[in-house]
């Protein structure tokens, strides 16, 4: 199968160029100067005249069919990675949740289990390690061995997924030894817990108390105590869902000295705010997620990490949760309202808003939203660029076309939006995984099953 792209303005991360992209099954076999065209023989033809041809999405953080508080995200292997295609993502890295008691490698049988077949895109695992013994810490080495090369830790949910310092620093440990990525919630779960629980004794139960009763000084504490963790260990850490100024401060803090420090933002902390949590009713369980939405002044200072590389990726942290019969079920308890918010759809358009309204450049849009994940998480360069011999997962994006974002047109399997209404420049036009169209204005021409696992290399940016 040879497809041929021509017409448009080609966009990496390194630089942009007008040129044709001839791919050749799976992979991109040229780029070819404008004109030559007509003279090719191709099975396929996508005119990307006046648009941008863009390395395929990668969302490294996302929870399909998640367990959590006795229900489990909305969104299975095969809607949300549809939902992620339409979205011109081409790649997920999900979380394998190793329950208290099992092994990392059985946690890892049993999301393989989930995924094999279902996905309509490429898709790899992170391993969540919630128990942190002498069996756990010599698995890591054998989910290296089979294509995991990174570890979530929790400071926040004791009893269910949170890590004592003790632990995290043998875990940090091991990750240095084999060369592995510690990823790390970071929240002081301890006084966050001290906090709900008076919180809902003086009877303050509505979604807003999610967020007040977990400031952003307890996000920035505990990411100042991860990076003294990582620092002592000597292991890279990669902070996830980063939300708040207070820790986007530690992380710049410790890259400015070398440290190999890394961390990531969400699209709902540089478009949402701590208000949406508190809209009339119960209206904002739409907008309890972990860590919460902060008050509308932080967002400034996200939008400048981006741009000084403080913040080098951009993940949705995709957990939906749908609310007429999920988030209801924190009704008069917001401390049992399901963590999560969807997204996984609108991550690459809602990035270029910040392209529209000059708060980053296209080269870095495409960095952020590609190119950086493909890098941090060992899969560049067969992902995360538009260049012969890597993968054919493409986007031809039309910068000019004009969109509304809504739960009645979105394709996630979730009954809301979180950003309902927000009207946006911009919009995924064709979608290529693996050479195969996958999306256009026609509609879903993918498959469940056509997406495949893959086994990661090491971060790239460790120094």
């Amino acid at each position: 199968m040879r497809t041929l792209i021509s017409g448009g303005l080609v966009v990496n991360a390194a630089g942009s160029a007008r040129a044709d992209v001839l791919v050749e099954g799976e992979k991109v076999a040229a780029l070819l100067a404008p004109g030559l065209e007509p003279a090719l023989d191709v099975d396929e033809r996508v005119d990307a005249t006046g648009k941008y041809v863009i390395p395929g999405g990668i969302d490294a953080h996302t929870h399909m069919e998640m367990p959590f508080g006795g229900t489990q995200s909305s969104d299975d292997f095969t809607s949300g990675t549809i939902a992620a295609a339409w979205g011109g993502t081409t790649t997920i890295i999900d979380f394998a949740v190793q329950a208290k008691g099992t092994s990392l490698l059985a946690t890892l049988d049993r999301w393989h289990a989930k995924a094999d077949g279902k996905c309509a895109v490429d898709y790899g695992f992170h391993m969540i390690v919630s128990d942190v013994d002498d069996s756990s810490l010599k698995e890591m080495g054998a989910c290296l061995d089979a294509g995991v090369n990174s570890f979530k830790m929790f400071m926040a949910y004791p009893g269910v997924f949170y890590a004592t310092d003790g632990e995290i620093l043998r875990a940090m440990q091991r990750a240095r030894e084999i060369g592995g990525t510690v990823m790390m919630h970071a929240e002081n779960g301890i006084a966050i817990d001290e906090l709900v629980a008076q919180a809902l004794a003086e009877g303050r139960t509505d979604p807003v108390q999610h967020g007040l009763t977990r400031p952003p000084e307890l996000e920035g504490e505990a990411t100042s105590r991860a990076i003294a963790l990582a620092r002592v260990t000597g292991a890279p850490l990669y902070v996830v869902h980063l939300s708040a100024a207070q820790a986007l401060d530690a992380v710049t803090e410790a890259r400015d000295t070398g440290q190999n420090v890394f961390a990531e933002t969400c699209p709902q902390y540089l478009y949402l705010s701590l208000e949406d949590m508190a809209r009339p009713g119960f209206e904002g369980a739409k907008y309890v997620a972990s860590p919460p939405l902060r008050p509308v002044e932080h967002q400034a200072r996200l939008w400048r990490g981006l741009r000084t590389n403080d913040l080098s990726v951009v993940s949705t942290d995709h957990c939906p949760f749908c609310f007429a019969d999920q988030k209801v079920l924190g009704q008069g308890d917001f401390s049992k309202i399901p963590n999560g918010m969807p997204g996984v759809e609108h991550r690459i358009d809602l990035l270029h808003q910040g392209v529209v309204r000059g708060e980053i450049g296209l080269e870095r849009w495409v960095e952020i939203c590609s190119t950086t994940p493909a890098r941090m998480f060992g899969l560049h360069p067969r992902k995360g660029v538009v260049a012969p011999g890597a993968d054919a997962d493409l986007v031809v994006y039309d910068p000019a076309a004009r969109q509304t974002i809504s739960a009645a047109t979105h394709h996630m399997n979730v009954d809301y939006s979180a950003f309902e209404g927000f009207e946006l420049t911009g919009r995924v036009e064709v979608v290529l995984s693996r050479g195969r169209v996958v999306v256009d204005r026609s509609g879903f021409r993918g498959s469940a099953g056509h997406g495949r696992f893959l086994a990661r290399e090491l971060n790239q940016y460790l120094v």
